[in-house]
């Protein structure tokens, strides 16, 4: 099997990938054939053999997975073969396949896909043991979060605001508080060019912040210390900035305040309940639409060390993600928004496709959705390959150097058209008629292009019926109504009434 090595410490250059033996378990593992991976801070550390734990020569980083079981340990009760699961393996997860303790494995919530599994546990199990064990945040407190939107960051914005707190998001640079502000955030703060201390003043009124979220360290510690209200809590979740602070003892005493340390992966051991009942109180939240992780980029196995490379020149926004070997996607949990009365535009059936016996009842669904499409990720080569057929060679679309020096985020952009295009790959997913011959997109009204998909993103369709007319030859004309959701956005990427012809 394929799996990332590190055979010396150093930095993610000099890790290499290999095949290896595939691993054998105990009676208390299970073996995971893994399809995702997060990449998060103790990657980094763990290769530099900085990191807390420190397994022996050579080993596989990765501890956060998503997969499906393919063996157990004879001692293993409750997973089985065949199973969907996320786990906490610690190391070894940038591998097709890892063996884990089956304390650490956990059956994957109904209808979650890998993506989401792989990208969720560790930094809202992080962020929401930091906020609602350690911190006790409560409604109508003030918090601060530092490296707003890295992973944890970002968790911990969502999570702030749905406990009821202000939450001031601190970031390097505008692009990346922006997406603070789409997740919630009340006020942002750029400290690349603002003066931390004077913007906490001048948002709480010189009170201070109740509770500060801090997994950056480095030399903005102290004025985050110093920013804290009477009885504050300050929670020391790592040190991306790659400096440790030195604390100075006398302002806890003059603040009142309480400095506490937060280790999750310590907790889910030490705790194994509270822990759990935590755990399926973020998998609620998720299947409810309240939190949705923000994927920065869908990276290759092969590209796994670029992954960590990324993460520690923080450029990442939101989650870094490693996809093992070339599967097809899986549909992911559907965000449940509250629609007007008799509104159906907005409404998703994550069940699967739309299966109908007979043409003629596909009346029965006027004003209501017909489903969510699976989730399709625009490759530069889907971007390149409508280029040559439309003749578009804009820059934009198949520069990559040039996107990486002058466009945002260094990514390409894909042709509005392609996007419309793929409505018809999608609507294929959704809608299933029996004895139909033909089922021909010829017509659209009302086309918008909303937001920019970029290279790596990931897209889907939402669609529901409008309007069916009867034709004389016995086809039928549907009017449908579609948004092309953009992963990570609040905007769609692509809205319209289309018109297709059933026969």
């Amino acid at each position: 099997m394929k799996a990332l090595l590190c055979l010396t410490h150093g930095l993610p250059d000099t890790l290499v990938m290999q095949d290896i033996p595939v691993p054998s378990i105990t009676p208390e593992e299970v073996l995971i054939e893994v399809k995702a991976c997060g990449i998060n801070f103790p990657d980094a550390l763990i290769i530099q053999n900085k990191y807390q734990f420190k397994p022996p020569l050579p080993f596989s980083p990765g501890g956060e997975v998503s997969g499906i079981v393919i063996a157990t340990g004879e001692k293993v009760k409750h997973i089985k073969t065949g199973d969907r699961v996320l786990a906490l393996c610690g190391w070894g997860g940038l591998a097709e396949m890892v063996a884990v303790n089956a304390k650490r494995v956990f059956p994957m919530a109904k209808g979650m896909d890998f993506i989401t599994a792989a990208s969720t546990l560790y930094t809202y199990g992080t962020s929401y043991h930091a906020l609602k064990d350690r911190a006790a945040l409560q409604q109508g407190e003030t918090l601060l979060v530092m490296g707003a939107a890295g992973g944890v960051g970002i968790a911990a914005v969502e999570l702030g605001k749905l406990m009821g707190a202000t939450v001031i998001a601190a970031a390097s640079s505008a692009d990346k508080l922006a997406l603070c502000k789409e997740k919630g955030a009340d006020h942002l703060i750029d400290y690349s060019a603002e003066d931390l201390r004077e913007r906490i003043k001048e948002i709480t009124g010189e009170k201070g912040v109740d509770v500060i979220y801090d997994p950056i360290g480095g030399k903005l510690a102290e004025q985050a210390l110093r920013s804290i209200a009477w009885k504050g809590r300050y929670l020391v979740v790592g040190f991306a900035s790659g400096e440790i602070p030195q604390l100075a003892f006398n302002l806890p005493l003059l603040k009142g305040c309480a400095v506490m340390g937060v280790f999750w992966g310590n907790f889910a051991e030490k705790e194994p309940k509270t822990s759990m009942a935590n755990l399926g109180e973020l998998l609620r939240f998720l299947q409810e639409g309240k939190i949705k992780q923000s994927i920065h980029k869908i990276y290759s196995l092969e590209e796994s060390a670029q992954a960590i490379q990324d993460l520690m020149d923080r450029k990442v926004k939101g989650k870094a993600i490693v996809k093992v070997s070339n599967w097809v996607e899986e549909p992911v949990i559907a965000a449940v928004k509250k629609q007007p009365a008799g509104d159906a535009a907005q409404e998703t059936k994550p069940s699967g496709p739309l299966e109908i016996e007979n043409l003629a009842d596909i009346k029965n669904y006027i004003g209501k959705a017909i489903g969510t499409s699976d989730w399709l990720t625009v490759t530069q080569q889907m971007i390149n390959d409508f280029a040559a057929a439309t003749l578009d060679f804009q820059w934009v679309h198949i520069d990559v150097e040039k996107a990486k020096a002058l466009m945002p985020e260094g990514k390409t952009i894909a042709h509005g058209y392609l996007s419309m295009s793929l409505a018809s790959h999608f609507l294929y997913q959704m809608i299933k008629i029996k004895n139909v011959n033909s089922f021909i997109n010829y017509g659209i009204n009302k086309a918008r292009f909303i937001s920019t998909v970029k290279e790596g993103s990931r897209i889907r369709l939402h669609a529901s019926v409008q309007h069916v007319e009867e034709q004389g030859n016995g086809a039928v004309k549907l009017f449908l109504t579609i948004q092309m959701e953009l992963e990570g956005s609040d905007k769609p990427a692509y809205a319209a009434e289309i018109i297709s012809l059933i026969m």
